[in-house]
């Protein structure tokens, strides 16, 4: 990956929320479990929720073998793709002022289908083990037909940038006197107890990977960091954080 930004991935709009270092895109990447697709045919843009998994220097998205997206996409046509997690809601004295605390990545290139079989299916394994990590060893494999069935492109992470907001809320001076309450309201992230379907065989208990299932989280998370108030001097309005 490019060791700097690019024009297209430097982040222009409160630049100091950018990052361009590999071990924070990574880990938002690697907490996400839903990305946004997007890219243009014939002159209409499409933006495509899917499953993704980063693997190594490569983010892999997978789908049916005719899914307009993926076929698309191996024709070299360009990609942005991006994800996001919310962390919290930033409750500002003013409306104007109230917010959110996110990280997101951006990426922008070119995928390419992964066709040699057992690359191939290198790649649904990990595509398997970012969303359920342990499950690959404990499930039937796929079968030839289930793999022709199968598509999974690569997209190399080479073009990319983070944007991260954290903290409580930057409200206009005056407004820090207002009797309105103001800060953070985290955003409860995990997962319930595994519900068995209704055709399980008796005595099949779920997994302690399910049971204790979580998403890794090592990206930078949002914290309530209280802002320095501005100078009394500067009362111009300010754009919204």
């Amino acid at each position: 990956m490019k060791k700097h930004p690019t024009t297209r991935t430097r982040v222009r709009r409160l630049p100091k929320r950018g990052a361009y270092d590999r071990a924070t895109i990574d880990a938002i990447l690697d907490e996400g479990l839903v990305c946004h697709v997007g890219f243009v045919v014939d002159g209409q843009p499409f933006v495509i929720p899917t499953l993704h998994a980063r693997d190594g220097d490569r983010l892999l998205l997978h789908g049916s073998a005719a899914s307009r997206m993926l076929r698309t996409l191996d024709e070299g046509v360009a990609v942005c793709v991006t994800v996001t997690l919310a962390d919290q809601l930033v409750i500002a004295r003013s409306a104007f002022h109230s917010s959110m605390n996110y990280r997101s990545v951006m990426l922008l290139g070119k995928a390419r289908l992964i066709e040699e079989p057992a690359a191939k299916m290198e790649a649904l394994r990990a595509l398997v083990e970012h969303l359920i990590p342990g499950r690959w060893d404990d499930c039937r494999q796929p079968n030839a037909t289930e793999m022709k069935a199968t598509w999974i492109l690569e997209l190399p992470i080479d073009e990319a940038s983070a944007k991260i907001r954290t903290g409580g809320p930057i409200d206009d001076d005056e407004d820090y006197e207002l009797d309105f309450w103001a800060g953070v309201l985290p955003l409860a992230k995990g997962f319930g107890k595994p519900v068995a379907d209704v055709k399980l065989k008796n005595g099949v208990k779920p997994p302690s990977y399910l049971t204790r299932y979580a998403r890794p989280s090592r990206a930078r998370s949002a914290s309530l960091e209280l802002p320095p108030k501005r100078s009394p001097r500067s009362r111009a309005p300010r754009k919204p954080r």
